[in-house]
């Protein structure tokens, strides 16, 4: 996860403050009866957590969440692609995303990336300006319909092996980041889940054998944690 990759400045980043769009149980029973079947494409964005580092891709919390997902009667995830690796910062995903071709918007996008910058020692301002860009490219990915896209939080590594001796240290700082990526969820007017009170769970299993990242059993409470929303999401038009 924390291969050093030089990070490059983004400059001059819009960010478009909008009234968020709330939806509730009407959306969906109105949607199951105009719909037939809605063919999903889904694109997640990120970093190790979102590639699933030391779990198989099935294990990944966006195939959990495809498959989920996919067994509502209603909906046919047709693509579940992602766009992440490990050691990827906020910059490293945007350079990435643009040299990669899109034929058509997502009809769910989520965005889960900076636990590298905090790692790598990349400054708070920087990670602002750089996560809004990347928060805007994934609202332009999903057809510029920002009740599309859902920004996840940054789980927190302190409370794995690895990051054991220095727990203190890391929380304090996973918290600053993830200050920042909601602020600007947040501001923008689009949906986040806080993930990272479950990667502080005192919960057996949680860990993947490389004792950093996060296990197939803490995805899929990620996944049971987000998935109301998600389908939320799907439904709305």
């Amino acid at each position: 996860m924390f291969k050093y990759i030089p990070s490059v400045l983004l400059l001059f980043v819009l960010i478009i403050s909008c009234k968020k769009t709330v939806f509730t149980d009407s959306d969906y029973i109105k949607k199951v009866k105009e719909a037939s079947v809605i063919q999903v494409h889904y694109l997640a964005l990120g970093d190790s957590y979102t590639k699933g580092q030391g779990v198989s891709l099935s294990e990944s919390f966006p195939f959990l969440l495809s498959d989920s997902l996919h067994k509502d009667e209603f909906i046919t995830v047709t693509e579940t692609r992602v766009i992440a690796q490990t050691g990827w910062t906020t910059a490293n995903l945007i350079l990435n995303i643009q040299s990669q071709a899109f034929d058509k918007p997502y009809d769910l996008v989520s965005l889960l990336i900076g636990v590298n910058n905090q790692y790598q020692g990349k400054s708070i301002e920087e990670y602002k300006l750089e996560f809004a860009g990347c928060l805007q490219k994934a609202i332009q990915l999903a057809g510029n319909r920002k009740h599309k896209v859902v920004v996840i939080s940054i789980p927190d590594y302190g409370y794995t092996p690895f990051g054991a001796n220095n727990q203190a240290y890391i929380t304090e700082a996973i918290d600053a980041f993830n200050n920042v990526n909601k602020s600007i969820s947040d501001s923008v007017g689009v949906s986040y889940v806080n993930i990272t009170d479950i990667s502080r769970a005192n919960l057996p299993g949680l860990v993947a054998p490389d004792n950093l990242h996060p296990s197939g059993k803490q995805y899929k409470l990620w996944v049971d944690n987000m998935y109301a929303l998600m389908k939320q999401k799907i439904y709305a038009r």
